[in-house]
């Protein structure tokens, strides 16, 4: 298998009727992407609840798609967490278990200097030795990943690899490509232009239920068929605008819509995120099942 690139789902964590990690139908998923032609997996990101998982749980979780993948996908484990020594624990178990690389956003609630944040990337990423993609997520941990402070990251932390950018200074993407940065955009709807100027694919969670538009977009795209890749790229962005005319968190509308498309049931939010309504998941039946 190549370098990191292409379409990369971030995956919902399904939560079992007593609101655990349900691996069974987190393999049907993995398996589903799989069979679609998905390049990897963004694996216990903002997509999967990772903030409300606990470790146990997050390693269960890694454990899991790597070996379900089993080799056939290039495994993106975030190990994310509010201090240093949590991410890095976590980090040496998914090195451990054979995750291919390692994502995290930055220490987040307290504002930290660019130092303190690349001295904890510095220490994550020894932990384990493997690929690190830096999580440029500032909607939410109010921290975003500037040039400059991912200059001072890159300078110190050999195994940078990249990043996945889901902050909205779009033009940034040409800058860390010329950084000699892997940069994933974070937005299904950017794909395609973020691909024109220098992204290296797309990660995000409607990736995850529709994976057969965004691959048909990445082999249109490296074919040069513009037309087609346009049209499947139009095609994406509604599908996920009349998904979010449901309402509802993003991550429970993920959920919903997998369940429909793969007869399982991916369960609710986890506290203190509230079930979808019985209104909502009527809207997504029925939308399942004309797109």
């Amino acid at each position: 298998m190549g370098g990191f690139e292409g379409v990369v789902p971030a995956l919902p964590t399904p939560m079992g009727a007593n609101g655990a990690f349900n691996e069974d139908v987190f393999r049907k998923v993995v398996e589903f992407n799989i069979d679609s032609g998905v390049h990897g997996f963004w694996v216990a990101g903002g997509t999967g609840e990772s903030v409300l998982l606990e470790d146990e749980e997050n390693k269960a979780v890694a454990k899991a798609v790597v070996d379900q993948s089993a080799g056939r996908a290039k495994i993106i484990m975030h190990v994310g967490a509010p201090t240093t020594d949590r991410a890095a624990k976590l980090a040496e178990h998914a090195a451990k278990v054979g995750a291919d690389a390692l994502c995290c956003v930055p220490p987040f609630f307290y504002r930290r200097t660019d130092e303190e944040i690349a001295e904890h990337y510095r220490i994550v990423a020894a932990a384990a030795d493997l690929p690190l993609f830096v999580y440029n997520l500032p909607s939410a941990t109010g921290v975003e990943i500037t040039p400059g402070m991912m200059q001072t990251i890159q300078d110190r932390v050999p195994q940078l690899k990249g990043l996945k950018h889901s902050a909205v200074t779009f033009a940034n993407i040409r800058t860390f490509a010329n950084m000699g940065l892997s940069c994933f955009v974070g937005s299904h709807r950017l794909m395609l232009p973020a691909m024109t100027v220098g992204a290296c694919g797309c990660v995000d969670g409607p990736l995850s239920v529709w994976p057969e538009i965004w691959v048909g977009i990445w082999k249109a795209y490296q074919a040069g068929d513009w037309k087609d890749a346009m049209t499947l790229q139009e095609q994406g962005s509604v599908a996920y605008e009349k998904l979010g005319a449901a309402g509802g968190p993003f991550q429970a509308l993920i959920k919903a819509a997998l369940s429909v498309r793969l007869d399982v049931d991916c369960g609710d939010l986890r506290p203190p995120g509230l079930p979808l309504s019985d209104e909502q998941r009527a809207h997504i039946r029925n939308l399942m099942t004309t797109v």
